[in-house]
């Protein structure tokens, strides 16, 4: 009977997480970048009573066995890297990827970071910095007299100034990771590198397997909110279940407990 308590409580703790997960999902619905999350699980150890394989007396072995579980596991959240759907703002230092890749920002502490959204922006000295004034990697700078920004979509920067004139003043990257999934998210629309994520790959934007760049434009969030609707409604019925469960064992408990009377 502990066995039950024991695995109806597993279930109410993963259940608890898995509604976790989807409300930071709907909270995220209109952050620009955010890549929606989902999370796994894994059955847990089993005893086994009777193990398959077992002779018999009849010269013959047991074709099952007889195991008990011991409830759920959280296994892992994976982040799922589809693409968002693409918003046009007019904004011009907004961009989208389209396609594969990351944009670079620099840290405080000199580490690079990356990220999806494409919302930049221009600081005193002319430099492209996000939201929250980390720099553009690579480093680009404005002229102070830009009537005009152009970004094609293979990152090519370039700005109109006022005797007519077309000034290249950068070119933007993008990087690629093996498995996306591994990288670690630090909030602020913001990832770092692991070893799960593997080492960055720069390349130029539209070009080997990069995606390219809309200018005017960000990328919204992918998260689906009919399906984060509905896997709430699951995990709140399988809450419930599991919380019935425990409440049954502990009934069966009393019973079993006032025999002696």
């Amino acid at each position: 009977m502990l066995v039950s308590l024991y695995s109806a409580s597993t279930g109410m703790i993963a259940q608890q997480r898995r509604l976790d997960t989807i409300s930071n999902n709907l909270s995220n619905v209109d952050t620009t970048g955010y890549k929606a999350q989902r999370i796994e699980f894994q059955d847990l150890l089993y005893t086994p009573i009777k193990e398959a394989g077992t002779p018999t007396a009849q010269n013959s072995v047991l074709p099952t066995g007889e195991y008990v579980g011991h409830g759920v596991k959280i296994g892992a959240t994976n982040r799922i890297f589809t693409q968002g759907n693409i918003e046009q703002t007019g904004g011009t230092f907004d961009m989208a990827i389209m396609g594969d890749g990351f944009f670079q920002v620099q840290l405080q502490d000199g580490r690079i970071a990356y990220s999806r959204d494409g919302s930049f922006k221009v600081d005193s000295n002319g430099r492209l910095v996000n939201s929250q004034g980390l720099l553009f990697v690579p480093n680009i700078t404005l002229p102070t007299n830009a009537e005009s920004v152009n970004v094609s979509p293979d990152g090519i920067v370039s700005a109109k100034l006022p005797d007519g004139t077309i000034q290249n003043v950068g070119n933007i990257t993008l990087v690629k990771f093996v498995n996306p999934a591994g990288l670690k998210a630090i909030g602020s629309n913001l990832f770092l590198s692991t070893p799960a994520s593997g080492v960055a790959t720069e390349g130029i934007p539209n070009q080997d397997g990069f995606g390219s760049i809309e200018q005017g434009s960000l990328e919204k969030s992918n998260v689906d909110v009919v399906k984060e609707m509905v896997n709430m409604i699951v995990a709140q019925r399988t809450y419930d279940l599991n919380a019935r469960a425990v409440q049954t064992a502990d009934d069966f408990l009393r019973t079993v407990g006032t025999l002696k009377r």
